[in-house]
């Protein structure tokens, strides 16, 4: 049987993306499409090499390791170490369930238009293992990952983040909150909710002490060079919890947030604060509520 290289690299591209796709969607990071086209491209790239190659060092696995480190950080641009661990592993998490449901299905289906060359499957007939094991891998992701997200502990959900806001900063508790989902409505950005009470360091006491006047449009209580300052850097954020139903939240963004946990630091610096008048908890444990996306 005849096996054309550009069919290989095709089937390797397409087969590449889905996965970086799949394991952006798991971890809910941004889809930029054509820093996975070309980090998919690069691990085509190597199949093809691979393929046509009789050398060992192409199948050693500290290249391979390499290989993904790099498709990792073309693909998803993580800001930092762990960030960069956290997609590694998600991305293998991924890899290794797709490949493993594809070889299942060709196990099952035994096609006779597939060969193995260099341990690997080609042939007609993978494109379509591809779309099926995509659809059942990806199931099989979303099902292992929302039953792991029931089972953290509430330990597990306190956590501390640094906020920086106009070349100050402070650290506070913070609850990763399984139901905050709240998303700041013209860049999509994720907020975190904030108790007022902890910003006072950060922000003029103009803008902490008169928000429902802000809200309701009224800016007399607040200096003028306060207004010209703050007033266009604030957002208005609508929510449904926090026992408000349609309410609405003044909103700023930081320079940047850092999440602190088991002595490592992820900084996010898309983040929206969302300011919170009231207490989140009668104990104070926490004052601030983040999303599960960016624990």
């Amino acid at each position: 049987m005849s096996i054309y290289i550009d069919i290989i690299l095709i089937e390797n591209l397409i087969m590449n993306y889905i996965i970086l796709y799949a394991t952006a969607i798991i971890s809910k990071n941004k889809v930029y499409h054509l820093r996975k086209i070309l980090a998919s491209l690069i691990g085509a790239i190597y199949v093809i090499i691979q393929y046509i190659s009789k050398l060992n060092i192409y199948s050693n696995i500290i290249i391979k390791i390499i290989l993904s480190i790099i498709i990792v950080i073309v693909a998803f641009k993580p800001q930092n170490f762990k960030s960069m661990f956290k997609q590694l592993i998600l991305f293998y998490v991924t890899t290794f369930t797709f490949g493993g449901v594809a070889t299942y299905l060709i196990y099952v289906i035994k096609p006779t238009n597939i060969i193995i060359k260099n341990g690997m499957y080609v042939g007609t007939y993978i494109l379509k293992v591809i779309f099926i094991g995509a659809i059942i891998g990806s199931i099989i992701l979303i099902i292992a990952f929302k039953m792991t997200k029931n089972k953290i502990t509430k330990k597990d959900m306190i956590c501390q983040i640094k906020i920086k806001l106009n070349k100050k900063e402070k650290t506070i508790n913070a609850m990763v909150d399984t139901g905050n989902m709240l998303k700041e409505p013209i860049t999509g950005n994720p907020v975190v909710v904030v108790e007022k009470s902890v910003l006072y360091d950060l922000m003029p006491k103009d803008i902490l002490n008169n928000i429902e006047s802000i809200l309701g449009g009224d800016f007399e209580k607040i200096s003028e060079n306060i207004k010209k300052e703050y007033i266009p850097k604030l957002k208005i954020i609508p929510f449904s919890s926090l026992g408000k139903q349609n309410g609405m939240m003044i909103g700023i963004k930081p320079e940047k947030i850092i999440i602190i946990n088991e002595q490592m630091e992820e900084e996010r610096e898309d983040a929206i604060i969302g300011i919170y008048s009231k207490s989140l908890t009668k104990r104070g444990e926490y004052n601030a509520l983040i999303g599960l996306e960016m624990y």
